[in-house]
């Protein structure tokens, strides 16, 4: 299915680019979502009245996240779980776990945000993670895992 970008999305392609993808994609995921627009003449056309205005949304976005980023960037969020004597946990410290501890900071960030290149962790200690703000704004966290106390 073609459709017209409303938004930059990461592997997919910027605003306004007409890209082809599948059709559940497009039907599940970025229409319902407002992030697309299936690529019809009149939405083109329709597109092009409005992409000043989709732009200067993006640009008031972008600068949201990169205020964001800078008020994030060199934090260290501080997580207590169970361990056992070798430092290894008992489970593991996830993107959900990280974004809870984020929010209590006071940053509004979404699990989906977290990004764990290595997985989840499973051991104490300070481990680096990126949080994406935006697509084009990518920040270092440090997670500080220490064993809980009972």
């Amino acid at each position: 299915m073609q459709v017209i970008l409303l938004e930059k999305m990461a592997n997919l392609g910027n605003l306004g680019d007409v890209v082809k993808v599948k059709d559940g994609f497009a039907r599940n995921y970025l229409i319902p979502t407002k992030r697309a627009r299936r690529a019809t003449e009149a939405a083109i056309k329709e597109f092009e009245v409005r992409r000043a205005d989709l732009e200067k949304v993006a640009a008031d976005k972008l600068l949201a996240a990169q205020s964001l980023g800078e008020k994030l960037s060199g934090k260290t969020v501080k997580i207590s779980q169970k361990s056992g004597v070798d430092g290894r946990l008992f489970g593991s410290v996830t993107n959900a776990d990280i974004a809870d501890g984020l929010k209590k900071m006071g940053f509004d960030i979404a699990k989906a945000q977290v990004r764990m290149p290595t997985g989840p962790l499973k051991t104490v200690g300070e481990h680096p993670v990126s949080v994406a703000a935006h697509t084009d704004v990518l920040v270092e966290v440090t997670v500080h895992v220490v064993p809980e106390t009972d």
